[in-house]
Formats: C-alpha cells, structure tokens, sequence
C-alpha cells in the first residue's frame, strides 16, 4: 500500500500458512515477508490485539506501551514529540523511540497492479529495542490518509482496489472505481531489525543522511537510521512482515465503501472501493 516513489508489485514470501496474491501496496511497499517472531514481534503482536487493528493504526504507541504489560511480564514507557522523542528505559530493559509525523504522498496499486489512487498521510515511527538482547523493531504508522481516485502515476486503469483479490475471499469480481471518488485510510508496518544490523543514527529527520524531511519513504527512514541498509524498498533483510490499511469511503454511488488491506496473520484482504 503505501511506502515508495516508484510502485512494484512484487513476487513475495508470504506470512503464516496462507498468502495473499496480487497484494496492493499504499505508496508501492510490499505487504509481505517471512515470519520472524521474537521477543518484540510477540509484544507487538499482543498490543495489535489487545487494542485492535484499526486503534493499532493511529494510537499514540508511546502512550499504549506504557499502560500495557507485555507479554514477558513487563511495561514499556514511550513519550512523544512533533519529531523525535528518545524515551527513558522501562524495568524490563526495552527502549523505545518516537520519530515523526512526516508528511508524504505516493501512488496506491491495487491487487491487479495498476495504480488505483493517489494518496497523502502522515508517516509515524516507533522504534523498540530490547536492552537485554539488543534486538530491534520498527513499526510505522500511516495516519490522516486520504485518497482520491485516479491516481496520476501509471499503469493507472481503473479497475478497484480488490479487483484481483483471491485470499481470503477469491472474489474474482474485476471491478472499477470511478474517477474523483475520495476517502480516508490509516494503516501500520511491523518491520523487525536483523541480527548484525545496528541503529546508527537518532537524526529527527526522515532521511537521516539528506538531513531531509523530502520524500519520506519507509526506504528513506530505516535505511538512513541503521547500518548496514537492510529495507532497500522491501527487497532486503528487514522487510515488513505484519501490515493492515484500512479505506473507507461515504456513498458517492459506489457499491462497495471499504477496502481491507492486510497481512495473513491480520486476516487479509476483504471488501473493496467500487463503483462497478
């Protein structure tokens, strides 16, 4: 859904027993990768629950860590600031870091691979580690998004979102959606950090080497942040492993108002935008 300049709808290994094919992607990042599961995707994966997807996608994270026990028996204690906020380390040794919001715009492709929608929001990144094994997580947050159809950027027919879906629901329905239908999203990446890759730098900036807020991309974050380089547009060896967006839209003569796109383990894509 959301993430890069230039849009691909990547062959990608997917997560849990099940995949998604023709995966959308806001801003061209893929929504799939391998399983990891550590200690941090465990924590994360009980705030998911413990709040719910869609709370998940646009609470203040610092403030849900530190009202939360983790699943190791353990709090976390986050603050925020308009840009970066290092906060102090809780009794279980974990470390988190509040960067943002970063206000960004990109294409949005859909499960047939064409650009469906043009979209801007507000980038927001958390970052976890625990000090007890020095293991890293990022999560983004997409917040105050907003759509309209169609996008500028080709392959840009207009066929909707979950024209293409097959998983869970193999719908099949090859729908469009019309030009100027506009409507709101949010969403979130889980992107744990590999062994041997290290957080280098705490730079306010999303493209911490630029010393820019330019065209922030996930891209431009992480691989300005740690060392050595591991997003590099979703090919590397931190690619998002859990995602969830949610769109939604009023009447506007469509027969179909929301569109779910997420990770297997989030239960992935259901509905659709669509006027035909």
């Amino acid at each position: 859904m959301i993430d890069h300049r230039k849009l691909s709808v990547l062959a990608i290994t997917i997560l849990l027993v099940t995949g998604i094919s023709g995966v959308s992607t806001v801003t061209g990042t893929p929504k799939a990768a391998t399983t990891t599961t550590t200690s941090l995707t465990s924590l994360i994966t009980s705030l998911i629950n413990s709040v719910g997807d869609d709370t998940f996608s646009t609470i203040d994270l610092s403030t849900l860590v530190s009202t939360i026990t983790s699943p190791l028996a353990t709090q976390l204690h986050g603050s925020t600031s308009a840009a970066r906020t290092q906060a102090t380390t809780s009794s279980s040794g974990t470390l988190t870091q509040h960067y943002g919001p970063y206000a960004s715009g990109s294409p949005d492709s859909g499960t047939c691979g064409n650009n469906w929608a043009d979209d801007t929001y507000n980038r927001q990144f958390t970052i976890f580690q625990n000090k007890d094994d020095g293991s890293l997580l990022v999560v983004e947050q997409f917040k105050n998004g907003n759509f309209s159809t169609p996008s500028a950027t080709t392959p840009n027919t207009n066929q909707s979102p979950g024209a293409c879906n097959t998983s869970p629901q193999p719908t099949g329905n090859g729908g469009t959606v019309a030009a100027g239908i506009q409507g709101n999203f949010h969403g979130y990446f889980v992107i744990p950090i590999p062994t041997g890759v290290m957080q280098t730098s705490s730079s306010q900036f999303c493209d911490a080497n630029a010393m820019s807020n330019a065209d922030c991309t996930t891209t431009k974050f992480i691989d300005s942040h740690f060392t050595p380089a591991c997003y590099l547009e979703g090919t590397g060896s931190c690619p998002v492993t859990t995602f969830f967006f949610h769109y939604s839209v009023g009447d506007q003569q469509l027969i179909a108002h929301e569109w779910r796109n997420s990770s297997p383990d989030r239960g992935g894509n259901t509905g659709d935008i669509r006027s035909a």
